[in-house]
Protein backbone atom coordinates (compact mmCIF):
# COMPACT_ATOMS: atom_id res chain seq x y z
CA UNK A 1 0.00 0.00 0.00
CA UNK A 2 3.11 1.92 1.21
CA UNK A 3 4.81 1.43 -2.82
CA UNK A 4 1.73 2.37 -4.11
CA UNK A 5 0.95 5.81 -2.64
CA UNK A 6 4.94 6.65 -3.09
CA UNK A 7 4.51 5.53 -6.77
CA UNK A 8 1.16 7.79 -7.37
CA UNK A 9 2.83 11.14 -5.46
CA UNK A 10 6.12 10.62 -8.32
CA UNK A 11 3.29 10.40 -10.76
CA UNK A 12 1.08 13.72 -9.50
CA UNK A 13 4.26 15.61 -8.29
CA UNK A 14 6.81 14.56 -11.59
CA UNK A 15 8.52 17.94 -12.46
CA UNK A 16 7.50 19.02 -15.90
CA UNK A 17 10.64 21.04 -17.58
CA UNK A 18 9.80 24.80 -17.22
CA UNK A 19 10.74 25.62 -20.49
CA UNK A 20 9.20 22.71 -23.14
CA UNK A 21 7.16 21.04 -20.42
CA UNK A 22 8.50 17.90 -20.87
CA UNK A 23 7.99 15.53 -18.02
CA UNK A 24 10.81 12.98 -18.88
CA UNK A 25 13.58 13.62 -17.35
CA UNK A 26 11.31 15.05 -14.01
CA UNK A 27 13.39 17.61 -13.38
CA UNK A 28 13.04 22.11 -13.61
CA UNK A 29 14.93 21.91 -16.99
CA UNK A 30 15.40 18.43 -19.02
CA UNK A 31 18.88 17.47 -20.67
CA UNK A 32 17.46 18.94 -24.31
CA UNK A 33 16.88 22.28 -23.48
CA UNK A 34 19.96 22.57 -20.84
CA UNK A 35 22.13 21.22 -23.79
CA UNK A 36 20.48 24.04 -26.02
CA UNK A 37 22.15 26.68 -23.69
CA UNK A 38 25.26 28.22 -25.16
CA UNK A 39 27.92 28.02 -21.96
CA UNK A 40 30.86 30.56 -22.47
CA UNK A 41 34.45 29.70 -22.26
CA UNK A 42 35.82 29.41 -18.49
CA UNK A 43 37.71 32.66 -19.04
CA UNK A 44 37.70 36.24 -18.15
CA UNK A 45 34.68 38.17 -20.24
CA UNK A 46 35.86 41.51 -19.23
CA UNK A 47 38.09 43.68 -16.75
CA UNK A 48 36.04 46.39 -14.64
CA UNK A 49 38.38 48.80 -12.54
CA UNK A 50 41.43 45.87 -12.31
CA UNK A 51 38.82 43.15 -11.43
CA UNK A 52 37.87 39.99 -13.13
CA UNK A 53 34.24 39.75 -14.79
CA UNK A 54 32.86 36.52 -16.19
CA UNK A 55 29.79 35.83 -17.87
CA UNK A 56 28.04 31.85 -17.56
CA UNK A 57 26.05 31.82 -20.81
CA UNK A 58 24.93 33.57 -24.25
CA UNK A 59 21.82 35.59 -23.32
CA UNK A 60 19.22 33.41 -25.88
CA UNK A 61 16.07 32.43 -25.83
CA UNK A 62 15.93 30.33 -22.68
CA UNK A 63 18.07 32.69 -20.79
CA UNK A 64 16.35 35.17 -21.76
CA UNK A 65 12.92 33.85 -20.57
CA UNK A 66 14.22 32.49 -17.29
CA UNK A 67 15.82 36.05 -16.35
CA UNK A 68 12.61 37.83 -17.23
CA UNK A 69 10.14 35.19 -15.50
CA UNK A 70 12.14 35.67 -12.64
CA UNK A 71 12.46 39.03 -12.29
CA UNK A 72 9.51 40.22 -13.17
CA UNK A 73 6.66 37.18 -12.87
CA UNK A 74 7.25 36.22 -9.58
CA UNK A 75 8.37 32.76 -10.74
CA UNK A 76 10.78 32.26 -7.63
CA UNK A 77 11.74 29.06 -7.83
CA UNK A 78 13.56 29.90 -11.40
CA UNK A 79 16.09 31.02 -9.30
CA UNK A 80 17.37 27.13 -8.08
CA UNK A 81 18.34 26.79 -11.86
CA UNK A 82 19.75 30.09 -12.35
CA UNK A 83 21.91 29.21 -9.24
CA UNK A 84 22.91 25.42 -10.94
CA UNK A 85 23.71 27.42 -13.93
CA UNK A 86 25.73 29.41 -12.23
CA UNK A 87 27.57 27.04 -9.87
CA UNK A 88 28.14 24.81 -13.21
CA UNK A 89 30.21 27.40 -15.02
CA UNK A 90 32.03 28.31 -11.49
CA UNK A 91 33.24 24.67 -11.18
CA UNK A 92 34.47 25.23 -14.74
CA UNK A 93 36.59 28.13 -13.59
CA UNK A 94 37.70 26.37 -11.02
CA UNK A 95 38.50 29.11 -7.86
CA UNK A 96 40.99 28.85 -5.64
CA UNK A 97 39.19 30.29 -2.44
CA UNK A 98 35.73 30.75 -0.94
CA UNK A 99 34.51 33.78 -1.84
CA UNK A 100 31.59 36.25 -0.32
CA UNK A 101 28.40 36.32 -2.70
CA UNK A 102 27.23 39.85 -2.74
CA UNK A 103 23.95 40.04 -4.79
CA UNK A 104 24.05 43.35 -7.11
CA UNK A 105 21.15 45.86 -4.98
CA UNK A 106 17.85 47.24 -5.95
CA UNK A 107 16.38 50.45 -4.43
CA UNK A 108 13.66 50.83 -2.70
CA UNK A 109 11.40 51.91 -5.06
CA UNK A 110 12.22 48.66 -7.00
CA UNK A 111 11.85 46.46 -4.31
CA UNK A 112 8.09 48.13 -3.75
CA UNK A 113 7.44 47.48 -7.46
CA UNK A 114 8.74 44.11 -8.14
CA UNK A 115 7.97 42.34 -3.72
CA UNK A 116 11.99 41.09 -3.97
CA UNK A 117 14.95 41.25 -5.64
CA UNK A 118 15.88 38.18 -7.81
CA UNK A 119 19.39 38.14 -7.44
CA UNK A 120 19.31 38.32 -3.32
CA UNK A 121 16.81 34.80 -4.14
CA UNK A 122 20.06 33.29 -6.87
CA UNK A 123 22.82 34.10 -4.04
CA UNK A 124 20.94 31.79 -1.61
CA UNK A 125 20.76 28.92 -3.86
CA UNK A 126 24.27 29.54 -4.80
CA UNK A 127 25.44 29.63 -1.18
CA UNK A 128 23.28 26.55 -0.65
CA UNK A 129 25.46 25.06 -4.09
CA UNK A 130 28.93 26.40 -3.60
CA UNK A 131 29.18 26.32 0.17
CA UNK A 132 30.13 30.02 -0.06
CA UNK A 133 28.37 32.27 2.43
CA UNK A 134 26.39 34.94 1.10
CA UNK A 135 25.33 38.59 2.33
CA UNK A 136 22.38 41.01 1.06
CA UNK A 137 23.30 43.71 2.84
CA UNK A 138 26.93 44.78 2.76
CA UNK A 139 26.40 46.68 -0.97
CA UNK A 140 23.41 48.61 -0.84
CA UNK A 141 21.60 50.57 -3.07
CA UNK A 142 21.03 54.61 -2.28
CA UNK A 143 19.49 56.06 -4.79
CA UNK A 144 16.79 55.35 -7.20
CA UNK A 145 17.92 55.71 -10.78
CA UNK A 146 16.30 55.28 -13.89
CA UNK A 147 16.62 51.84 -16.53
CA UNK A 148 19.85 51.64 -17.88
CA UNK A 149 19.09 50.30 -20.68
CA UNK A 150 16.81 52.80 -21.93
CA UNK A 151 19.84 55.36 -22.23
CA UNK A 152 23.32 55.96 -23.98
CA UNK A 153 26.28 54.60 -22.15
CA UNK A 154 27.21 58.32 -21.36
CA UNK A 155 23.61 58.53 -19.80
CA UNK A 156 24.38 55.23 -17.93
CA UNK A 157 27.24 56.36 -16.54
CA UNK A 158 26.55 59.44 -14.97
CA UNK A 159 22.87 57.53 -13.92
CA UNK A 160 24.51 55.08 -11.81
CA UNK A 161 27.06 57.15 -10.52
CA UNK A 162 26.89 57.20 -6.69
CA UNK A 163 23.93 54.72 -6.73
CA UNK A 164 25.60 52.18 -4.49
CA UNK A 165 27.13 52.41 -0.58
CA UNK A 166 28.69 49.55 1.59
CA UNK A 167 26.61 49.24 4.56
CA UNK A 168 28.37 46.93 7.30
CA UNK A 169 32.14 47.77 7.59
CA UNK A 170 32.31 44.83 10.68
CA UNK A 171 33.22 42.44 7.82
CA UNK A 172 36.80 42.17 7.08
CA UNK A 173 38.52 44.07 3.81
CA UNK A 174 40.55 41.15 3.26
CA UNK A 175 37.64 38.99 2.31
CA UNK A 176 37.23 38.29 -1.48
CA UNK A 177 34.21 39.25 -2.88
CA UNK A 178 31.81 37.67 -5.63
CA UNK A 179 29.52 40.12 -7.08
CA UNK A 180 26.88 38.39 -8.97
CA UNK A 181 24.38 39.79 -11.17
CA UNK A 182 22.04 38.55 -13.79
CA UNK A 183 23.31 40.18 -17.27
CA UNK A 184 26.09 42.07 -18.38
CA UNK A 185 26.04 44.60 -21.37
CA UNK A 186 28.40 47.40 -21.07
CA UNK A 187 29.17 46.95 -17.23
CA UNK A 188 28.34 50.11 -16.21
CA UNK A 189 26.32 49.17 -13.49
CA UNK A 190 28.80 46.15 -12.16
CA UNK A 191 31.70 48.14 -12.36
CA UNK A 192 30.12 50.66 -10.05
CA UNK A 193 29.78 48.07 -7.32
CA UNK A 194 33.08 47.30 -7.84
CA UNK A 195 34.04 50.97 -7.32
CA UNK A 196 31.80 51.51 -4.39
CA UNK A 197 33.66 48.05 -2.42
CA UNK A 198 37.18 49.05 -3.51
CA UNK A 199 36.41 52.60 -2.24
CA UNK A 200 35.52 51.07 1.12
CA UNK A 201 38.93 49.27 1.29
CA UNK A 202 37.93 45.87 -0.38
CA UNK A 203 40.94 44.49 -2.27
CA UNK A 204 39.93 41.48 -4.04
CA UNK A 205 36.73 41.44 -5.86
CA UNK A 206 35.38 39.37 -9.09
CA UNK A 207 32.14 39.10 -10.96
CA UNK A 208 29.89 36.70 -12.66
CA UNK A 209 26.91 37.30 -14.54
CA UNK A 210 24.49 34.73 -15.58
CA UNK A 211 24.56 36.50 -19.19
CA UNK A 212 25.87 38.51 -21.95
CA UNK A 213 24.60 39.48 -25.59
CA UNK A 214 28.47 38.91 -26.54
CA UNK A 215 30.04 36.09 -28.31
CA UNK A 216 33.50 35.29 -27.89
CA UNK A 217 35.88 32.41 -28.57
Amino acid sequence: MIKFIEKLLSIIYIQPCYFCKSTKDDNIICKKCYNKIHFMPPAVYKEYSGCKVYACCLYDDIIKHLIRDLKYHNKKKLSVLFAKLMNDYIKDINLKQEYLIIPVPISKERRKERKYNHMELVSDELSKLTGFKNNKNLLIRIKDTEKQYKLHRTERIKNIKGAFDVNNTEISKETPILIIDDITSTGITLEENIKTLKKSGFKEIIAITLATPDIWN
